[in-house]
């Protein structure tokens, strides 16, 4: 029934002399044996050592903590699920095959007849149950009944010409009949998940334990009316925690939702009313004529129309890599989902949404954002780290207060005793114990940072949110963040460092330059006839002509249209060139090769092969040219260096050149049956030159500006290309990747087949070197790729074709272009820069560093308020008994620090300082030495003011007159009044840890704003009015100032910390030696070492 390779469709040309002598894979984990929270690279990591962290990892709310990760059974669920699917598709395709084989026997009765009263909407001549079932049983049987392709069209009302009308009504009309292309998606979580979501806090069901207790005995020991404060409140902060939790989470999880439709709303060309318009996945429908290219997915059921080597690559719905050559007869079945592998064609939609396997498939499945990120892991292992203190400390709290209490040493501010052996009820007694329990469980509260690791994904879904505005779709979350890490980028340079705006501006052919380009009268009228025929035959592109008269329409790629509206100003009738010759074989375009070609048959029966490519590889296989005089003439040496040098002269100028050339077939050399036919080598030698025509593709305005902030932000800039040598050479030194001619030499400028015919070694010892590569193929990308991140480089790739796939695949960072881009190469990487602007991807990398500063900013704070709350609770614990800070008062402390710090500065948007440093090393400590500096300051500021307030209040207040049990609740109202502030003051701090102008830029952050106003107006609001619940008493404005000073002394002793220098050596390093000098390959992440061995 077809043929079938057994290849992949990314590594389709490994035979090639192109693909180089790499045997090596270098996909190895990095960081094999390291601990479980040190993953620097979680793109493709082994799915047990994703399970070793959450192992590791101390957790207190599972479902809130791994949320964003990836769940590691739905995964497995998934996976088998998606077999059943897929095996249904291989049944079906084993039963064709055997359809297939036993085709020359027909058993009476065995053809199948459509259902027995189909139902039929409008007025098409066939039903959707019909088309169903013809394409997911691919019964050729029921096509042929219903005459083939061409039959078919006719009864969906559709020109396989022009396509369907695509007017309003007849759109509205066929999704009525067959249905829409979208299928029900599985709803996302509900808000109240969220809220049972946060409820499953393992320290906040204790506390709502402790609450319940306390409030039973409050209840029974002072009456209803005063005794369901203590418990109440607990109960109150508790629900108030969860309620801000549960909103934040939920808001998150609507950005990821819409996040994923935008992904999945893939951009479609379709030819409707003979007109080749864009739409977008979603609004294909039944009748509909899609024109397929390489790298192209399919995107619904259908018939192929006509095919050039078209072969479809059907791993996505059979689980294997073959490639299956499809073609309007034998085998016209096309599955939804599946991708183009090679050549070119055109199909009919036939089903569409849920009538797929497709559409069954993604209905099943619900989208997971779940995914690791370096940062995630590495945070996880902070929090477990900091829990283990927290837990530690508050198992000891607990037993010091409990031993204190149960001995008579605690008293209360009256100095009597709270409990005395055989004399306090047991009420009483319970009542202390539950009280200094509600502590000890809160302590913990505040100890582990069960925000942290949730801090990442906040930030990054803004980060997303605000990319999506710099026009770079984020597919993956971690990609974003390892952003921040790039070493260096591998750019291309068509559509990304140039505007891919083409126009043919130069042309030789008959042995001279012709100019302008398109001035007929020097050209004989044979010549242009043949490149009328060639340009309009071999070519993907298309030209519409409108029915009431007006400008042509030129659809395709860029370098196609250039040429189309060449031969157009040459006088070519477009429709009229391909109806006068039939094209008998293809050989696609492939950037392997640099060159396609057609074989076309004309109305003589004389068939010509026509080519089209690289100057430079073309002209290698010409031996002759028509000359002014239309002879043809044997090439001699002057004029192949006549041709050498417009095409170097071309190139220095930055013009891509390209050749057209062809040659006669004689009838024996052309295949005669079908199947030969399809695997034909189009003959390559012997060609007649026609022409060589110069495109100027102009660079990009500003993208000097881009690089130049590159390489001020220690990235390095590298151009790999297609391009012949001086073209890239000449765009490379406009662009300023490279600084000057003296820079344009080896290895800076390489040739990629010089590149690949290195040794492993010998390519580790110049990939660093490398600015620009010419003449690259899809491999070079690749090993260069290979070679930097074995160099130690964090390394980020663009990408538009199939056949990048790979490297986009192993890179740190893959980057497709969003509108040159084929879908394979967008499925391949992990960000999408939709206007294909390499000033977009110097915005990612803005972004990319803000997520990392952002944390790193949200973890000093965060750490800040941990430390001095713990000393302060377990000083005064140890020391008297008491602590100041009570259960309720912490579970506040314990929301700014957590759910809005998080929000306030998760949210700060990215700043040109970021740029003007050097990139994050992916092994260098999340805590920086600045962060412990500034941390220890404030820290040990706090302790120190709040502990001598607590010790020496009384006195220092004056508060000696008033009664020990009103002194004693202001003198901890205001403890806890001035460790609010200084934690709102302290918020500003964390702004800018190695700035001194910490409110630069604040006004400006409206939700930084908005969150600090809204912490101290429920502030004021806890201690005017909520008394009761917080335990705390109204202040007088004298203290209220006193608080606020507290708080205020904090950022001129920030300003004076930052003047304080840090050793270069990380802290963490004094500790852990070895592992540091044995593991860090990239240094400090500023430079890769200059040599590295080869392994």
């Amino acid at each position: 029934m077809s043929d079938e390779f057994k290849t992949s469709p990314y590594r389709r040309y490994r035979g090639d002399v192109e693909a180089g002598n790499s045997s090596r894979n270098y996909d190895e984990d990095e960081d094999e044996g390291s601990g479980p929270f040190d993953i620097v690279r979680t793109k493709s990591a082994p799915v047990d050592r994703l399970r070793r962290w959450r192992q590791a990892a101390l957790v207190l709310n599972a479902s809130r903590r791994f949320r964003y990760t990836l769940d590691l059974k739905k995964e497995e669920e998934k996976k088998q699920l998606i077999a059943k699917i897929r095996m249904h598709a291989q049944v079906i395709r084993a039963a064709v095959l055997f359809q297939a084989a036993g085709q020359g026997v027909k058993v009476p009765g065995s053809t199948k007849l459509p259902p027995s009263s189909p139902t039929r909407f409008g007025d098409f001549g066939i039903s959707a149950e019909e088309l169903v079932s013809m394409s997911r049983e691919h019964d050729l049987s029921l096509l042929q009944q219903n005459g083939g392709v061409k039959g078919v069209a006719e009864k969906l009302k559709t020109n396989l010409e022009k396509g369907a009308p695509g007017d309003e009504a007849d759109l509205i009309e066929r999704k009525k009949a067959f249905g829409s292309n979208t299928y029900p998606r599985k709803k996302g979580r509900s808000f109240w998940r969220f809220v049972w979501e946060a409820c499953r806090d393992t320290t906040l069901i204790i506390l709502m334990v402790a609450a319940a207790a306390s409030l039973a005995l409050g209840i029974k020991t002072e009456g209803i009316k005063e005794g369901w404060y203590d418990g109440g409140s607990i109960a109150l902060a508790v629900l108030i925690v969860i309620i801000f939790t549960a909103v934040s989470d939920y808001k998150q999880s609507l950005q990821f939702q819409n996040l994923n439709e935008e992904k999945q709303n893939i951009q479609m060309e379709v030819v409707r009313g003979g007109r080749r318009i864009k739409v977008s996945i979603f609004d294909i429908v039944v009748g509909d004529v899609v024109p397929l290219k390489i790298g192209d997915q399919v995107p619904a059921d259908g018939l192929v129309i006509s095919g050039h080597s078209l072969s479809i690559d059907e791993s996505s719905m059979t689980g294997e890599s073959k490639i299956v050559h499809k073609d309007s007869t034998k085998a016209p079945f096309l599955m939804s989902g599946c991708k183009v592998a090679d050549g070119y064609g055109s199909m009919l939609v036939t089903s569409v949404g849920i009538n797929t396997e497709w559409g069954l498939l993604m209905a099943s499945i619900s989208e997971d954002n779940g995914e690791e990120t370096p940062l995630q892991v590495r945070l996880n292992g902070v929090a477990t780290f900091i829990g283990i203190v927290g837990l530690a400390v508050a198992v000891a709290v607990l037993i010091i207060l409990v031993a204190r209490f149960f001995t008579g040493h605690t008293k209360n501010p009256d100095g009597t005793v709270q409990f005395t052996a055989g004399k306090t009820k047991v009420g009483d007694a319970i009542d202390g114990f539950i009280k200094i329990f509600t502590v000890a469980v809160t302590i913990v509260v505040v100890a582990v940072p069960e925000g942290l690791p949730l801090a990442v994904t906040l930030t990054l879904a803004y980060s997303m949110r605000k990319m999506m505005a710099d026009k770079a779709l984020v597919r993956r979350l971690s990609a974003c963040e390892t952003m921040g890490s790039a070493t260096t980028i591998c750019s291309d340079k068509t559509g990304t460092l140039t505007l891919n705006q083409m126009t043919v501006v130069e042309a030789y052919a008959c042995g001279k330059k012709i100019d302008p380009p398109d001035n007929k009268s020097l050209l004989p009228p044979s010549v242009i006839s043949l490149l009328v025929e060639g340009v309009a035959q071999n070519t993907t592109g298309s030209v519409f002509v409108p029915e009431g008269g007006g400008a042509l329409e030129v659809s395709g790629s860029p370098t196609e249209k250039a040429i189309l509206q060449w031969g157009l100003n040459l006088g070519m009738d477009f429709s009229g060139a391909r109806s006068e010759s039939e094209i008998i074989h293809a050989f696609p375009f492939n950037s392997e090769k640099k060159r396609g070609g057609v074989a076309v048959k004309r109305s003589d029966s004389e068939i010509r092969v026509h080519w089209k490519g690289a100057a430079e590889i073309v002209l290698a296989s010409c031996t002759s040219y028509i000359d002014p005089d239309d002879s043809v003439v044997q090439m001699d040496e002057d004029k192949l260096s006549l041709f050498k040098k417009a095409i170097e002269d071309m190139a220095a100028r930055s013009l891509r050149c390209v050749a057209i050339a062809y040659r006669i077939c004689e009838k024996d050399e052309v295949p005669t049956s079908d199947e030969e036919l399809e695997n034909w080598q189009l003959p390559e030698g012997d060609l007649i030159l026609l022409a060589i025509v110069g495109i100027k593709d102009p660079c990009r305005p500003f993208v000097r500006d881009a690089v130049q902030l590159c390489i001020n932000a220690g990235v390095k800039v590298r151009m790999v290309t297609g391009d012949n040598l001086q073209t890239a050479r000449a765009i490379a030194l406009e662009c300023g990747i490279l600084g000057s001619n003296a820079d344009a030499t080896e290895p800076n400028l390489i040739e990629g087949k010089t590149f690949r015919n290195l040794s492993e070694t010998q390519r580790l010892e110049v990939a660093d070197k490398i600015s620009v590569m010419g003449r690259s193929s899809p491999n070079d990308k690749l090993l260069l790729v290979q070679a930097l991140r074995k160099r130690g480089h964090v390394v980020a790739v663009t990408g538009d074709g199939t056949n990048d796939a790979p490297a986009l695949h192993e890179a740190d960072i893959g980057l497709a272009m969003g509108i040159q881009g084929t879908e394979v190469a967008k499925e391949s990487s992990d960000i999408i820069i939709l206007d294909d602007n390499f000033a977009s991807v110097v915005k990612v990398v803005r972004w990319g560093r803000s997520v990392y500063a952002n944390i790193q900013k949200f973890i000093q704070f965060q750490l800040t308020v941990n430390v001095a709350a713990l000393i302060i609770n377990v000083v005064a614990a140890v020391s008297s008994g008491n602590v100041p800070l009570n259960a309720v008062q912490l579970l506040w402390v314990n929301l700014i620090m957590d759910t809005l710090g998080a929000l306030a500065l998760a949210t700060e948007p990215p700043t040109d300082h970021l740029m003007r440093r050097p990139p994050v090393g992916r092994r260098e400590p999340l805590i920086t030495n600045i962060m412990w500096r500034n941390l220890l300051i404030q820290a040990l500021y706090q302790v120190t003011v709040l502990l001598i307030l607590n010790f020496g209040g009384r006195s220092i207040l004056n508060l000696g007159h008033d009664k020990s049990d009103h002194a004693f609740k202001v003198k901890n109202t205001l403890i806890f009044n001035a460790f609010v502030f200084c934690q709102v003051f302290n918020e500003f701090n964390a702004r800018k840890p190695d700035e001194i102008n910490v409110w630069k830029g604040v006004t400006k952050n409206h939700l930084f704003m908005g969150i600090v106003g809204l912490e101290v107006l429920l502030q004021v609001i806890i201690i005017f009015f909520l008394g009761k619940f917080t335990s705390t008493v109204r202040l007088s404005w004298k203290l209220w100032l006193v608080s606020l000073a507290i708080g205020f002394i904090s950022w001129p002793l920030a300003a004076v910390g930052k003047l304080i220098p840090v050793p270069d050596r990380p802290f963490g390093e004094y500790f852990t030696k070895k592992r540091h000098q044995q593991k860090d390959p990239s240094g400090k992440g500023q430079n890769p070492p200059p040599e590295v061995s080869a392994e």
